[in-house]
This record gives C-alpha cells, sequence and structure tokens, in this order.
C-alpha cells in the first residue's frame, strides 16, 4: 500500500510519504536547524544538537520503514516515526485499553523545521498517523512528551488524545526526568 497522502493546505500542495535514503540529508539538516532554533528561544522538548533528534535518528527510521516525510512545495516541512516501540515505563501506567504492541502505533520524533511552524505542519502529521494507524488496523496510538512541551501538548489534546498518565523515562538528563503519556483509542 502506497502511504502518499496529497492535499492542499494553505496554498501550498504538500504530501506525506515514507521517508526514503534519498531524505537522510535534508532530515539531519531539519534537525540541526530545529535544535538550532529551539537553543535561541524555549526549548520546549528539551532536545540538544548532536544528541538528539540527529542524522542516525534519520537513517534508522528510514531503514525501518517508519520515518514518514511532510513535503511542502517539494521540501521537508516535517517528519514523524510511526512504530511498535514502546519506552520501557510504558508499562507503569494503565492505558485506556489493553493491546499486544503489534496493535499498537506508537508516534516519536514528530519534528517540524522553524520555517512551518505555525502553519498547521504538526496537525497535519498527527492526521496521517490517525489516518495511518487506522488504515492498519491498529487499536490505539501512544505517545510521551516532556512535561515542559506546552506547544506539543496543546496539539495532542486539540487531536483528542487522553493523558494517561506521567513518568520518568529514565534518560538520565536533569532536565528531562518526567514526561506526560497520552493515548488515543480508534478500535
Amino acid at each position: 500500500m502506497n502511504y502518499r497522502l496529497l492535499e492542499k493546505a494553505d496554498s501550498n500542495d504538500y504530501i506525506i510519504e515514507k521517508g526514503t535514503i534519498n531524505d537522510i540529508d535534508e532530515l539531519a539538516s531539519l534537525y540541526d536547524d530545529l535544535n538550532d532554533y529551539l537553543q535561541t528561544g524555549i526549548n520546549y522538548p528539551g532536545w540538544i544538537k548532536g544528541i538528539y533528534p540527529i542524522r542516525e535518528t534519520a537513517v534508522n527510521g528510514i531503514k525501518n520503514n517508519n520515518l514518514f516525510v511532510l513535503k511542502i512545495n517539494n521540501e521537508i516541512a516535517g517528519s514523524i516515526i510511526l512504530n511498535h516501540e514502546p519506552e520501557t515505563a510504558y508499562s507503569q501506567v494503565a492505558w485506556g485499553i489493553e493491546a499486544d504492541y503489534n496493535d499498537i502505533i506508537v508516534i516519536h520524533t514528530l519534528v517540524v523545521h522553524p520555517k512551518y511552524m505555525k502553519n498547521g505542519a504538526g496537525k497535519k502529521l498527527m492526521d496521517f498517523a490517525k489516518t495511518y494507524s487506522i488504515e492498519q488496523e491498529m487499536k490505539a496510538i501512544r505517545l510521551d512528551v516532556s512535561i515542559h512541551n506546552a506547544p506539543a501538548i496543546s496539539l495532542y489534546e486539540k487531536s483528542g488524545y487522553k493523558y494517561v498518565g506521567t513518568v520518568d523515562l529514565g534518560l538520565n538528563i536533569p532536565e528531562l526526568v518526567w514526561f506526560k503519556l497520552y493515548e488515543i483509542v480508534i478500535l
């Protein structure tokens, strides 16, 4: 099945498709540009250039066939990784639905290039995650987000995700201890 979604948005054509090896350099630049941008203002997600996200994040997502890119006018505006790999701490909470992770999509590394922030790119990626999960006959989508990441928390809640609990993901980074867990049941 081809996971290309082509629509009109803000007078720009956009497409969401699986990332390919040809996207790696542009994704690495996006990650660097985003981390540079975050360092100049409020770094809501707490990401650090050279640590996360990095080129290897893109390489692994593409190698594992679970990284999707949002392209606007043929430029990568954002990306998202959708897989079945929860953080270990996910087992510490009571989720809204009991299911094997083969039936659950977990969202990782949702990124939007600073140039495309505040134009709905993050929402487009979240909507795509839901459409993709429904097509794959998943039972739910789960994610984690730093308690400090107010913009992302707002996006997730507006997208219908329900707060499940707060956990320590064990990252051993003082500013990144507590993460909120969210889920949307899509049976």
